[in-house]
């Protein structure tokens, strides 16, 4: 790594975070919109999740690969690769009137997230030293947790003025900023060794990733018995088992696996991954209470996500100081006691609560996640060896936008099977249907929580 790269440290994060920023917001901001597209572009609701599955989808087969290509390419070939990618499709789907041209944009957006997201955690591991590492991972933390949390509201403001193809426009100049910075500051701070390329690997990646992302995601609307959901799960599990077995005998792994031979990274990963379903689960749900049980405009919706949305960030970036001065056990295990709490109010709300008390508990919630993700994503990386850096950081991500799939698509399962139980109608029906859902979302939290106790309660205490 250069000497200049010490001083250059925000530059070289900064169209990074900008990029992965939008590749987040990106993942939550169309949920919003699902409801009217199906009607503006004449779909079944069936065919619109879609738009969200093969995002998903995308993300999922790139992610696994992200360590390979860091070994092939230099973090500036990937950055600008990966934002003009992301603006590309933002610009197709910005231009688009049929589902078709719309659906292809979102898979070209999520080819770009998938390189975006490890290569933020990676470039900051390179960069950052290891006393410095809690407060950087605080402002990745910030940006990637802020950005789905901020979707929503940003969509439904948009959709309550303008037309939904805006949704895409907004992105863009973001991009071409984090672009020009890109061009201007990055530098490559990996290693290029340029191995084998393991096509069978790939192939086997990219069906096993590819299989278990559609089968979860069609679950929702398919439901966990039928044959589609089941064969690509089926299909998916089984080529993941021989892509880990044959990542275990290769000399030159596109993935390793033995990363999981570290137990303060498997720990910090499980606990990134229940964190992630903590935030996806209720993400998915509050919409859906706000304007079917209270019964709130969809522009209405987005500012009464705001409060929650804006405390996101704030307690990111605290979270990460907080890493490098107490350790890692103190702000994840304070964190999701926080989160169990937020949840259980939510769980506990009903088709008359007061405005004040949902925005109370999301704002509760958004401090309590945010607070444990930081310590149990820089405790989870600081426990590898910097060789295994690459790999750990996809393989952290790629389970988590996994585990943010799993989330969405058991919240709705939870959510229908709560309303079939329930003999009202109207708002009560969706609000019995959601207090299924959310006790999804309190189990997350007391797992969490419950883990919390195996981490060490300083930082060098692996």
């Amino acid at each position: 790594m250069k000497n200049s790269t010490e001083t250059k440290r925000l530059p070289i994060m900064a169209g990074l975070l900008i990029g992965g920023f939008i590749g987040m917001f990106s993942e939550t901001a169309l949920n919003i919109a699902l409801s009217p597209l199906t009607a503006k572009l004449g779909v079944s609701a069936g065919t619109i999740q879609w738009l969200v599955i093969g995002y998903l989808l995308m993300v999922g087969i790139v992610l696994p690969l992200s360590g390979l290509l860091t070994r092939w390419f230099t973090t500036r070939q990937l950055l600008i690769f990966a934002l003009c990618d992301f603006i590309v499709g933002a610009l197709i789907s910005a231009l688009s009137s049929t589902f078709m041209f719309l659906f292809i944009g979102r898979l070209i957006q999520g080819i770009g997230t998938g390189i975006l997201l490890p290569l933020i955690f990676t470039v900051a591991l390179a960069i950052y030293p290891i006393d410095k590492r809690g407060s950087a991972m605080g402002l990745i933390g910030l940006t990637i947790m802020f950005a789905p949390a901020l979707g929503p509201t940003v969509a439904g403001l948009i959709l309550g003025v303008l037309s939904w193809q805006f949704i895409f426009w907004v992105m863009i100049p973001f991009l071409i900023i984090a672009l020009l910075i890109a061009i201007k500051f990055t530098e490559n701070v990996m290693t290029i060794t340029k191995p084998h390329v393991d096509i069978l690997s790939i192939i086997l990646s990219t069906i096993g990733f590819g299989g278990v992302v559609i089968g979860i995601s069609l679950a929702s609307d398919q439901g966990w018995t039928s044959a589609i959901v089941l064969g690509s799960l089926v299909v998916g599990i089984i080529a993941l088992f021989f892509f880990v077995r044959r990542q275990l005998k290769l000399t030159e792994p596109i993935l390793s696996v033995k990363a999981f031979a570290h137990g303060g990274f498997s720990l910090g990963t499980g606990l990134v991954m229940i964190d992630f379903m903590i935030i996806m689960s209720a993400m998915y749900l509050l919409p859906i209470y706000w304007q079917k049980g209270l019964l709130v405009p969809v522009a209405l919706t987005g500012m009464l996500m705001l409060p929650g949305g804006l405390f996101n960030p704030l307690v990111s970036s605290i979270s990460g100081r907080l890493y490098d001065n107490v350790g890692p056990r103190r702000p994840a295990m304070l964190g999701f006691l926080v989160s169990t709490i937020g949840a259980l109010m939510l769980f506990f709300s009903q088709a008359d609560s007061s405005y004040f008390y949902v925005v109370c508990a999301h704002v509760i919630l958004m401090i309590g996640a945010p607070l444990a993700m930081s310590p149990a994503q820089t405790h989870g990386l600081n426990a590898l060896p910097r060789q295994l850096s690459p790999d750990g950081s996809s393989i952290m991500n790629t389970l988590e936008q996994i585990c943010g799939a799993i989330a969405t698509a058991l919240a709705t399962s939870l959510l229908g099977a709560g309303e079939a139980a329930s003999s009202a109608t109207g708002a009560v029906k969706v609000t019995s249907g959601t207090h299924y859902g959310f006790a999804l979302t309190v189990g997350l939290a007391v797992i969490g929580f419950a883990l919390t106790f195996a981490l060490p309660r300083k930082q060098n205490d692996q």
